[in-house]
């Protein structure tokens, strides 16, 4: 996983994969791709942020682990 803590904020807050999905306009299984090996665009993660996590540190909500 490569954002372990976006994946467990979204447990904790029951989010759904496919909310952010169509939060950010992409399809959910690109959004799956992101989380599992890919990156998300500055504009992608700022409006997950902002409409989801405004509470959480960017910094940390979009740690990777590689």
């Amino acid at each position: 996983m490569s954002y372990p803590n976006l994946v467990a904020e979204m447990a904790k807050r029951k989010i759904k994969r496919s909310d952010l999905a169509g939060a950010v306009g992409i399809h959910r299984n690109t959004l799956y791709r992101k989380l599992e090996k890919g990156s998300f665009s500055i504009e992608e993660a700022e409006r997950i942020h902002e409409d989801f996590f405004p509470d959480i540190p960017m910094k940390f909500l979009f740690q990777r682990k590689e």
